[in-house]
């Protein structure tokens, strides 16, 4: 038999050329096939932050999705083809973020990127995911350049930023009558991130920050942002960084005598910050979260049941205690799979997409109801409050008790020697 393919590429170009025959009619002409797809296997890719400063961020966010994925593939896989991630670590900087990605897409060919963490990582690598035309699923940040402008390959799963700050906000004027609010926060996309979402909550209020302070990402260098805190009295600081200088930070504080309430966002990483704060007594620290408490909360199937995270964990990570990081990486691999499953048998990214966007009312239990659409790429909205007690965070239950504990404490800054930059 004679080789037709030069025939057939010929056909397919003049095809193109006729009037009114458009790409999109070639491509039906042509076969599909999607990196990252065979018959037994569906491959992904992730990079994140697996040593360094934030590495319990990404060893936890990966670790969480893992114990699903992995009762998955023990359970068949998805239309009998197993999921299998290559991850790379780039202990949260972005330079490496974007090579371990280029490498993911262009070397390793996977089908789609997952379990991404960290803002400044993730949004420097937008570019290649809109010329890659590859999905973006279940990151680990509310970052807004991730919902904004709208990005169709992009899947967020929690809530943002945005919905964290103003939430908090709105509960540290209404509900503790506090109105003196300043910002600490790392000085990136991460940091400027939060302090914008916390600017245009105030504004609502016709307020604004009494003061701000940063520090640079990967450093315990918070003196002269907490300094400047000190001296403008506020009553509450919102804090947006990662878990070991927000520590520093409030321990220094305190140290000086000066007490606010801290409210921290919740990519702070809430147990390893209550492990740093052990030792601190009589201080009041908040932290939103944007998954429901992994232990001795609701819903008890999702977290209990034979599916649960606390039992998969327990299963495929013996050595691992539930955490907030940890269930929403879970969360996410539960709308990376029910994606899949729907997707079908014929996998393509665009076909993945489709299948995400009809996900609507998908309840993971009471109050975890996940939903997308068209033009809607974030599947979760709800923000819960969690407060600093005997060493852990338990959600906020009554926030009349807390006004009552902070009443009688007075607010002021110790006149002594500024705060030295040693750790």
């Amino acid at each position: 038999m004679k080789n037709r393919g030069p025939y057939v590429l010929l056909l397919l170009i003049l095809l193109s050329w006729l009037p009114g025959c458009e790409q999109s009619d070639v491509d039906t002409i042509t076969p599909k096939v999607s990196p990252g797809v065979t018959e037994k296997e569906i491959l992904l890719g992730s990079s994140l932050a697996l040593q360094g400063h934030a590495s319990f961020l990404g060893t936890q966010t990966l670790r969480g999705a893992l114990c699903y994925i992995k009762y998955v593939n023990d359970n068949g896989g998805i239309h009998g083809r197993k999921i299998k991630i290559i991850a790379y670590d780039d202990s949260y900087d972005p330079p490496k973020c974007v090579a371990n990605t280029q490498k993911l897409i262009i070397d390793d060919k996977v089908f789609a990127l997952f379990s991404y963490v960290g803002t400044p990582t993730t949004v420097k690598i937008l570019p290649l995911v809109e010329e890659a035309r590859i999905p973006l699923v279940g990151m680990f940040t509310g970052a807004n350049a991730l919902r904004d402008p709208f990005n169709s390959y992009v899947i967020n799963v929690r809530a943002s930023y945005y919905q964290e700050t103003r939430a908090a906000v709105t509960h540290l004027l209404k509900d503790l009558g506090l109105s003196k609010i300043a910002v600490f926060y790392q000085y990136d996309a991460f940091g400027f991130d939060g302090l914008t979402g916390t600017e245009l909550a105030l504004k609502e209020f016709n307020l604004a920050p009494v003061a701000g302070g940063s520090y640079i990402r990967g450093t315990l260098e918070v003196a002269e942002g907490l300094n400047k805190i000190i001296g403008s009295g506020a009553e509450a600081v919102v804090m947006i960084g990662t878990y070991d200088p927000c520590a520093k930070f409030i321990r220094v504080a305190v140290e000086r005598g000066y007490n606010p309430v801290f409210y921290l966002v919740s990519f702070v990483g809430a147990e390893e910050l209550a492990r740093r704060l052990a030792l601190q007594t009589h201080i009041t620290v908040i932290m939103s979260q944007v998954v429901p408490p992994p232990e001795g909360g609701e819903p008890k199937s999702l977290l209990e049941g034979e599916t649960g995270y606390v039992t998969l964990l327990e299963k495929y990570f013996p050595g691992d205690k539930p955490n907030f990081v940890g269930f929403e990486g879970y969360i996410n691999a539960r709308v990376l799979v029910e994606g899949l499953e729907r997707a079908g048998a014929d996998l393509t990214r665009d076909g993945f997409i489709a299948a995400v966007e009809s996900i609507q009312n998908y309840s993971l239990g009471p109050d975890l109801e996940i939903s997308f659409a068209g033009n809607d790429h974030q599947g979760l909205d709800q923000v819960y409050f969690t407060l600093l007690e005997n060493g852990e965070f338990v959600l906020v239950q009554d926030w009349t008790r807390i006004k009552q504990e902070i009443s009688a404490r007075n607010f002021h800054a110790a006149p002594s020697k500024e705060v030295s930059q040693q750790p």
